[in-house]
């Protein structure tokens, strides 16, 4: 076996905060970068924005210029190490800033290396970090699939992601099985637009949770590889045997940790990893002991990646390529997640007539997935609180008078967004305004003229635009996603 990438997910306060934070895992070892994004920048909005307004850099690094995200990077070359986004509805600005710093650099776009998250179904199905409305955001992440296949062969264009999913309650055969058919639909997606499946396919990657079951976890994501290559073999008639893999990376559970008696959570996670590496996945993101209480310190994120390089050093785990394969108990476990996974992926099917695709936006509007993995997280929550599921430290071997006796990060927002406005203005005030307006109405003709946005938009941000004035743009030719209210 070959040791997995490891890519830690860091991002809070301003740029240059998160490229410290990064120059130090890099130093300690780690072999990959991940970039957690403040919620305003999730939401493609800038600081300045009032809805803005306690959340700069909070849980993430603002990013509202091209400038913030060329600080992000400062001495770090983009032709020297791959970097993940977790970027959704504003992901073709994110996709664009990273393009564009590599012009910057001197760095051919086709020797990238990354991941763009850029899932919008998930994001209906679970996180809820929505913007556009279901089928102008897919088409968003088309335009992103045929420039990218051209110009970005070595890239992840998309991470299909079941972590949300879990997150949000769902049990591991709908975290399996939604995430799969989320990734069928763009697989339908693309070969719709006319791109290559034999291509596109390579750049195709997942996302998975690793939770606290450990041998359910290991059949999870064993089960996955088998469903994914049979799609893609049988059912999509590709040709190209890398097409057929399914790539993912795996992030132990966040939902698992605990405020209660917080150092836990480092023998969650060491299990959780474990689990995630006897499965075989080729990226690991270890969770800190702190995470429930704040974003990591510097002294919790180099625990959880300590974590990572103990089982890849001391324990040989990486000698061998699927280790439990062959055990009865592992098999029919497998077997029996992919046979459960299979029946959710045929009803998604049928909801749209045998195209999954459509079958995915018939169940966002009918609220077919949030219905499923609320009914999910109701149980779970009910288990524990009638004891049938233990959580150590919550409720049971609990503390009495427990206090907290960790250090945690201290973000003081009202200064973060008290620069991030200061440098918004600043840049304002000095760009060539033409080229700004230009750029943006170039944006909108191509969507208006169901074009591909991609181009216009690295144009706009070279020019300086804002990732609140590029998403505006989109908002006011497509719509703004009405969330549903569940009842």
């Amino acid at each position: 076996g070959r040791i997995w990438t490891y890519r830690m997910f860091s991002g809070f306060g301003l740029a240059e905060d998160t490229n410290k934070r990064w120059h130090m895992l890099l130093k300690d070892g780690e072999t990959g970068l991940s970039t957690a994004f403040d919620f305003p920048t999730l939401m493609g909005r800038d600081s300045d924005d009032p809805l803005a307004m306690g959340e700069v850099g909070k849980c993430g690094v603002a990013i509202d210029t091209f400038e913030d995200f060329e600080r992000l990077f400062e001495g770090i070359r983009t032709d020297k190490v791959s970097s993940s986004f977790t970027i959704n509805p504003p992901a073709a600005v994110i996709y664009g800033m990273y393009n564009a710093l590599a012009d910057v650099q001197g760095v051919d776009r086709k020797i990238l290396r990354g991941t763009i998250q850029n899932d919008m179904l998930k994001e209906f199905h679970a996180q809820n970090t929505l913007v556009l409305p279901p089928r102008p955001s897919l088409k968003i992440i088309g335009d992103i699939f045929e420039f990218g296949v051209d110009t970005n062969p070595k890239f992840n264009l998309i991470s299909i992601s079941g972590y949300h999913i879990r997150e949000a309650g769902s049990t591991a055969v709908q975290e399996l099985a939604f995430t799969l058919a989320d990734g069928m639909a763009y697989v339908v997606l693309a070969k719709e637009r006319g791109i290559d499946l034999n291509r596109i396919g390579p750049q195709l990657s997942f996302f998975f949770n690793s939770h606290n079951d450990f041998f359910e976890e290991i059949a999870k994501f064993r089960a996955a590889r088998r469903i994914w290559a049979r799609f893609m073999r049988e059912e999509m008639r590709t040709t190209n045997p890398e097409a057929w893999k399914l790539k993912f990376h795996t992030q132990t559970a966040g939902c698992s940790l605990t405020a209660q008696q917080p150092l836990n959570n480092i023998a969650r996670t060491t299990i959780q990893a474990l689990a995630a590496v006897l499965g075989g996945t080729q990226s690991l993101h270890t969770n800190s002991f702190d995470e429930a209480w704040a974003l990591p310190s510097d002294e919790a994120a180099r625990v959880a990646l300590r974590t990572q390089q103990i089982i890849a050093y001391e324990s040989n785990i990486a000698n061998t390529i699927d280790p439990l394969s062959g055990s009865y108990f592992v098999e029919n476990l497998t077997s029996w997640m992919e046979e459960k996974a299979l029946e959710y992926i045929d009803y998604i099917k049928e909801m749209g007539d045998g195209n999954i695709l459509e079958g995915e936006f018939v169940g966002i509007d009918q609220e077919y997935f949030i219905k499923e993995i609320g009914d999910s997280a109701y149980e779970d929550q009910r288990n524990i609180e009638e004891k049938k599921r233990i959580v150590v430290g919550v409720n049971e071997f609990t503390l009495e008078d427990e206090r907290l006796t960790v250090p945690l990060l201290q973000i003081n927002e009202e200064e973060l967004r008290r620069i991030q406005i200061e440098r918004i203005e600043e840049i304002k005030e000095r760009r060539d305004t033409k080229e700004v307006e230009s750029a943006l109405e170039e944006i909108q003709t191509a969507a208006d003229e169901d074009k591909n946005v991609m181009p216009p938009i690295i144009r706009a941000i070279k020019a300086l635009a804002t990732e609140g004035e590029i998403v505006g743009v989109l908002k006011n030719v497509y719509g703004i996603w009405a969330k549903p209210t569940l009842l």
